[in-house]
């Protein structure tokens, strides 16, 4: 079952909400291809939202 903004695994409940956003995302398209199991998916998809979000501020800035 994907994960939604309202229902989204524990370890992303203290990211902030843009970067929580991007990390449901991405480690829902991680699942979806069946290449890592949900606890890799999880912490990859926490690693990459990370660093998007931060690309984005720093372009806005």
């Amino acid at each position: 079952m994907p994960w939604t903004n309202k229902d989204y695994p524990p370890a992303m409940k203290n990211l902030p909400v843009k970067v929580r956003h991007k990390a449901i995302e991405i480690a829902n398209a991680i699942l979806e291809d069946g290449k890592l199991d949900e606890g890799a998916a999880i912490a990859t998809g926490i690693s990459k939202a990370k660093d998007v979000v931060a690309d984005r501020e720093k372009k806005k800035s």
